[in-house]
């Protein structure tokens, strides 16, 4: 009897939730907002992926009423990434996560068109044909093999861990280099690989640690040293690396943890902080233009808008800024600034309310024009899932950190802990030098050093 009383409290330690603690930081009320959020969000990547092969689509109805036909692979690795988050929060079993997930990855190593490792960025759901004459895209894969790489970490010991390293082993990162000394965006069967290479600060930094961790066909180290950090913006007070679109600042942050950690340039998280908080500002300044905006209204980054796709951002302005706030820009940035995204996005949940629905938050809205968009977009749906965990529990950053390649890749590219002074430095001030900064652009007539 006692054994069996044992056995049964075993199977429902293993199978009860691991992460549902209420974080220090976080009032009841901002816990139960990120959870409802959080499960809104899974529930995209769970209801609308193809349960035969595990393509997710780029898009759906913000409500749920349809799904679209063309997948993203970049959803996918989302998607993958959204499978631990279910299973560790009890919103899917053990064997649910893993069975969709092998499906995933099998379809990927079996049948779905690559070429030396690399797939096309858009995808038909049903078959995995490459649609719109797309390119072989290699930050698409990379997000893709993030997915793969936590997949892999979350069941040791699998099929699932074999075919994941599969996938993962044949990426030939250097054919991706095309004898230059930085990645290529991609390459068409038509045209050959994209003129446009990823050699200036952005989403990059995990393509380079992905193909340096790589033991099949590694990155060298000088390959992260090669792509420039050298546009620099001063905003308030807080100079950084800069890149408009806040989503350049959370990607590569959704899976490598680069906390409290510096290279011989910069420490990126800080710059991210330095960046999310500088663009709570700069559209707070907007106030006069545009009055509902302000520090608990606010979000720029690339979404669509009333006509379209687009790219927005600041500190410096980027795109046409009219107005409209995009949720998923201060939703990625919830574990750098916390204090400056969670009662916005609580404020946009509670004054307006048709910007929340089925999955979460539509992809953007216009508070000064009452234009809402009907759809959300994986990879903002992704992010925003990713990096409300990632403060609620770290979960992401602790699972995908198990993998050997990625503990080998930020050694090769020379992170290491950073100093006290280093910290105070960083506070202000992300990067790591001696020349004099940008002048302020909030305040022109300030300059510093």
């Amino acid at each position: 009897m006692f054994r069996f009383a044992c056995l049964i409290i075993t199977l429902l330690l293993a199978t009860a939730p691991v992460v549902n603690a209420q974080p220090a930081d976080l009032t009841a009320e901002q816990d139960a907002f990120l959870d409802e959020l959080s499960r809104r969000s899974f529930d995209f990547f769970w209801r609308e992926a193809n349960t035969h092969n595990g393509l997710i689509p780029d898009r759906a109805m913000a409500d749920g009423s349809q799904g679209m036909d063309v997948s993203s692979i970049a959803s996918v690795g989302y998607g993958l990434t959204a499978y631990v988050i279910g299973m560790e929060r009890g919103w899917i079993s053990r064997d649910q996560a893993y069975d969709r997930s092998l499906a995933t990855l099998k379809f990927f190593r079996d049948e779905m068109e690559h070429v030396n490792g690399f797939y096309y960025h858009f995808v038909d759901m049903d078959t995995g044909e490459r649609v719109w004459q797309c390119e072989l895209s290699s930050i698409d894969t990379a997000l893709l093999i993030n997915g793969v790489l936590t997949v892999k970490a979350a069941f040791p010991g699998t099929e699932l861990e074999t075919v994941a390293q599969q996938l993962y082993d044949r990426v030939d990162w250097v054919w991706m280099m095309n004898g230059g000394e930085t990645l290529t965006m991609g390459w068409k069967p038509e045209t050959g690989f994209l003129k446009a290479r990823w050699h200036d600060y952005n989403e990059l930094m995990m393509l380079y640690l992905l193909g340096m961790g790589s033991q099949t066909h590694t990155l060298p180290p000088e390959a992260w040293h090669a792509w420039k950090r050298n546009r620099l913006v001063t905003y308030g007070g807080r100079t950084f690396l800069e890149c408009p679109p806040l989503f350049t600042h959370q990607f590569s942050h959704a899976w490598f943890d680069f906390r409290d950690q510096r290279d011989d340039y910069a420490d990126y998280w800080s710059n991210s902080v330095l960046a999310t908080l500088a663009q709570q500002q700069f559209v707070a300044d907007l106030a006069s233009r545009f009055p509902r905006y302000g520090p608990d209204m606010w979000g720029l980054t690339a979404a669509d808008g009333p006509d379209g796709y687009r790219v927005i951002g600041a500190p410096p302005a980027q795109g046409e800024i009219d107005g409209a706030v995009v949720p998923c820009a201060p939703a990625g940035s919830i574990p750098m600034a916390p204090d400056a995204t969670i009662p916005a996005l609580m404020k946009m949940k509670a004054d307006y309310p048709r910007s929340f629905t089925t999955y979460g938050f539509v992809d953007a809205f216009n508070p000064h024009t009452d234009w809402y968009n009907q759809q959300v977009i994986g990879i903002d749906v992704g992010i925003t899932l990713l990096m409300a965990e990632n403060h609620r529990s770290g979960l992401v950053w602790k699972v995908f950190g198990k993998n050997p390649e990625v503990q080998r890749a930020m050694k090769l590219a020379g992170f290491r802990p950073l100093t006290d002074a280093e910290r105070e430095h960083t506070s202000t001030v992300s990067i790591f030098t001696d020349q004099p900064l940008p002048p302020d652009q909030r305040n022109p007539k300030e300059s510093r050093r």
